[in-house]
């Protein structure tokens, strides 16, 4: 989840650790700091809460050097606060760390025996002592590459981590283990990142290490090494991420300038399979026989699950395969057996979620054909993968997924129609059709765009609520749970997604005068079941939101006002679940707005979740 930065280069870093970390605070924003090497003694400032504090107290007590290192924190040990900030040091070593260190308290321990109790710890952190063990080390003599050879084996959990080193300006050591590091090129100087979104304004050479590795980088280079020790050799690839400024434009918030974006990046995604030409959609070579596979199992965590699920119904009605989606915190711990030579399908819009990862991991042990759909081609969950869809979404920095959301929908309903045509399931008349549905898609999307200010009013209505309700059949039921789940993100109102059907089944009992109900309905075979649904719901109380196409807003005329009706435009019930997010999209974004909570960074969440 945090954001890691090393520049061991030519001229001061500060400046560019700092933009650095503008560029990674999507990954954590609890805390920030920054540690540079001088001739005297490592210096470093932090500060609790956004990176515009640090920014603040850098300019109110400044510091140079030319090697530094830089972390924006999601909290893991110890509340967020200056104390538990990283970069942690002693007066040899400064480290910032990604991921956690199950064994610290061990590790406490052991020190404080070895030195008598002598080592003083200020935070409440598991990194801090990393710290100090490197530094116990430095003090027996050894050199930094001996020291951290002696405590790399020594640690349990996830990690990435950058280190630096007093009297040492001329080399840097980072490692990563269960989460993603890299390593930048650049002429004469060196870099490490959390990604190459943080690097991009530096360098496009980038080396990512692999699990497990650790390395010494130079201003001549990089020494890369597996936990043993040995030498290993990884390739340096030119990164595609561009180093352009990061900016919100003309737009309030990053979350509404991606859901505006969202009609070109669909399109981008799109021409990457479609051929509106031929009307067919072409998809890369899958890593088995699409008519062999007898089951496709599905993993993902969070709004990339809802991509699932509704893929899940697209892939069993199109190609006729059974498709099991699972949360990948669940998965592997499940232990659930896979059929000899299946089809694993890993979403996750960053390409580092831990618990995806760890899971795909876990199926490939199972021996299943890995298959991903991401959105960062140089990902780790794309590096592991036999095969990669891609999205083109490309960054988004809002916390809450918009743009990447749609695009993983695009980009699931071509792989649908590819089994469905290796699996002879699926005519060229209806591959047609759907291909020139799905076509439509970025201006139907555009279309839906236009009622922003319409949705601003309904959120108006809805935005004092306790309690809210999103409902759907068939592939409008996750999106009403990616709906619910939006809400609760960004505006902390409580809020629920159900299947329509279930609310008789128990939750209609929270149905009382004026909860607010949000109701996803396109027109098609279960039309009529939603508006039965809908009749129990008002019968109770209830105000329902309504969003349909004309023709379901005409039939649900007595019982939604049109001031409480969201008119979406008349397509291929294919091709809806796409289009119906972006009016949840705006929904929860108006209603965050106007509870003045801050939409890009929701308290307590980060982007990119690299940990358990």
């Amino acid at each position: 989840m945090c954001g890691i930065i090393g520049i061991l280069g030519k001229q001061d870093a500060v400046p560019h650790l700092v933009d650095g970390l503008r560029r990674l605070e999507y990954r954590g924003y609890d805390s920030a700091g920054i540690a540079v090497l001088n001739d005297h003694a490592i210096e470093r400032r932090r500060a609790k809460g956004k990176l515009d504090n640090l920014a603040a107290e850098v300019d109110q007590h400044p510091i140079s050097g030319q090697v530094g290192i830089g972390h924006t924190r999601w909290a893991t040990h110890g509340v967020p606060s200056e104390n538990n900030a990283h970069p942690h040091m002693t007066d040899k070593v400064a480290i910032v760390h990604n991921g956690i260190i199950e064994n610290y308290l061990d590790l406490r321990e052991e020190l404080s025996e070895k030195t008598n109790g002598s080592v003083e710890f200020t935070s409440d952190t598991d990194t801090e002592v990393v710290a100090h063990m490197v530094g116990y080390y430095l003090d027996q003599g050894m050199s930094p590459k001996d020291a951290v050879t002696e405590v790399l084996p020594r640690l349990e959990g996830a990690f990435g981590f950058v280190m630096i080193f007093h009297g040492h300006e001329d080399l840097m050591v980072g490692a990563r283990q269960g989460s993603p590091l890299a390593i930048g090129y650049g002429e004469g100087e060196m870099f490490f990142g959390s990604d190459a979104l943080a690097l991009a304004p530096l360098t496009r050479r980038i080396c990512y290490l692999k699990e497990g590795d650790w390395a010494v980088i130079t201003p001549e280079g990089a020494d890369i090494m597996d936990m043993q020790g040995n030498p290993v050799e990884r390739e340096i690839v030119q990164t595609a991420v561009s180093g352009a400024t990061i900016g919100k434009g003309n737009y309030r918030h990053f979350m509404l300038k991606e859901i505006y974006e969202q009609p070109t990046v669909i399109g981008d995604t799109l021409t990457t399979v479609l051929n509106p030409a031929s009307q067919t959609i072409t998809m890369p070579p899958l890593p088995v026989n699409a008519k062999n596979i007898t089951k496709v199992t599905a993993t993902a965590c969070g709004t990339a699950y809802y991509a699932c699920m509704v893929a899940k119904y697209w892939v069993e009605q199109l190609a006729r395969i059974p498709m099991e989606t699972d949360i990948g915190s669940e998965l592997r711990y499940r232990g659930t057996p896979l059929p000899e030579d299946g089809l694993a399908l890993f979403v996750s819009q960053s390409g580092e979620t831990m618990d995806t990862l760890e899971s795909l991991r876990y199926a490939r042990q199972e021996k299943q054909n890995i298959l991903s759909v991401v959105n960062v081609p140089e990902s780790t969950v794309a590096r592991e993968s036999d095969a990669v869809l891609l999205t083109q979404a490309g960054p988004e920095i809002g916390v809450a997924s918009t743009k990447a959301f749609t695009t993983q929908l695009t980009i699931l309903a071509c792989m649908a129609i590819g089994l469905a045509k290796e699996r002879g399931t699926l005519d060229a008349k209806r591959e047609a059709e759907l291909a020139s549905a799905l076509a439509e898609v970025p201006g139907r999307a555009a279309e839906v765009l236009n009622h922003d200010e319409h949705i601003a009013e309904i959120a108006k209505t809805i935005s004092e609520a306790r309690d809210i309700f999103y409902m759907g059949r068939g592939t409008a039921y996750p999106i009403a749970l990616e709906g619910a789940l939006k809400l609760k993100e960004i505006s902390y109102i409580h809020a629920e997604g159900y299947a329509a059907g279930e609310m008789k089944h128990g939750p209609l009992a929270l149905i009382e005068d004026d909860v607010p109900i949000i109701m996803i309905a396109p027109s098609d075979d279960l039309f009529d079941k939603t508006a039965s649904n809908v009749q129990e719901m008002v019968a109770r109380g209830g105000r329902v939101i309504f969003i349909s196409d004309k023709k379901g807003i005409a039939k649900m005329r007595r019982m939604a006002e049109p001031a409480a009706c969201i008119e979406m435009p008349d397509v291929d019930p294919f091709v809806a679940p796409i289009l119906y997010s972006i009016p949840i999209q705006l929904l929860a974004y108006h209603v965050a707005v106007l509870k003045g909570t801050d939409v890009d960074q929701p308290r307590n969440l980060a982007k990119s979740v690299t940990v358990e």
